[in-house]
């Protein structure tokens, strides 16, 4: 029975999906160590960011779909989602919300002094997200900067600072997740209209919502080329950031205003080959 629940849990919050954020999360922190120490991070701190990201994620998730409870049910598309079909009660998924951040906070204990101290502001920023979009079409910034804060909080995990370099990388990170998550909001533009919520697609219309994620998806590009100079890094790491590139010219190759019928493949696939991708070229990069 718990293992059923919990299975529904992780299918609601799309628990694969943390492969978005997870390899950036990496990509800070080996960029933090190799800075500043001049080596790899240790296993302990890959085991232990690698919790506290899974920590973060899944508990951010939850709560999102535990605050949009009732808007969820009123959208077709989202009306069959768990909590508001039955599936699970407000209690299962509040307890998961809890346990999900105490490992985010066990986790965060174990690795730098500076990124415990930091742990309330990156709590504040998870669970603000989910109200952002009934009062600001920015929503989609704001969830950038929830994601941006995985490769930021991990440079800071093993580093124990913040330097230019990594407030770079998250303002990098952050304008790539919110590009892909502009697109995947295309889908409720009417929706949201009708009930009065924020969100580009609703506010602009689709052209001018595809014209804005393509730009956030350029200034990515912009925000990894800079790293590659900043840092002084190889032309391994540069083939990484141009194989980033076409994936994403693919992504909005495949989507238009005319045509939104390829958008799962754009969101779901590109993004999560991306980042991967980004991070196994910056890893071989700094070993070789």
């Amino acid at each position: 029975m718990v293992l059923n629940k919990l299975k529904t849990i992780l299918e609601m919050i799309k628990f694969e999906h943390t492969i978005f954020a997870l390899p950036f999360a990496y990509v800070g922190m080996i960029l933090g160590s190799m800075e500043k120490f001049g080596y790899l991070p240790t296993w302990g701190q890959f085991f232990w960011i690698t919790m506290a990201m899974v920590g973060a994620r899944s508990a951010s998730m939850a709560l999102n779909r535990l605050i949009d409870r009732t808007i969820d049910a009123l959208n077709p598309r989202t009306a069959d989602r768990a909590i508001p079909a039955g599936k699970l009660g407000i209690k299962e998924v509040l307890i998961f919300v809890i346990a999900s951040f105490a490992l985010f906070i066990f986790a965060t204990l174990q690795l730098s002094e500076l990124a415990f101290k930091l742990l309330p502001l990156a709590i504040f920023v998870l669970v603000i997200y989910s109200y952002t979009k009934r009062f600001t079409w920015m929503c989609h910034y704001i969830l950038g900067a929830a994601i941006g804060l995985a490769p930021l909080g991990a440079w800071v995990a093993v580093t124990n600072e913040i330097t230019y370099p990594a407030i770079v990388l998250f303002i990098t990170v952050a304008l790539w997740t919110a590009g892909f998550d502009i697109i995947y909001a295309t889908q409720d533009m009417e929706f949201d209209k009708e009930k009065g919520l924020y969100s580009i697609p609703s506010r602009f219309g689709l052209k001018k919502s595809l014209l804005i994620a393509r730009i956030s998806h350029a200034l990515t590009i912009v925000g990894l080329v800079y790293l590659f100079f900043l840092m002084d890094l190889g032309w391994l790491y540069l083939i990484g950031v141009i194989i980033a590139n076409f994936i994403l010219h693919y992504e909005h190759s495949i989507i238009s205003a005319e045509d939104m019928s390829r958008l799962d493949t754009a969101f779901f696939t590109m993004n999560g080959v991306l980042s991967v991708i980004v991070f196994i070229f910056t890893f071989i990069d700094l070993v070789i």
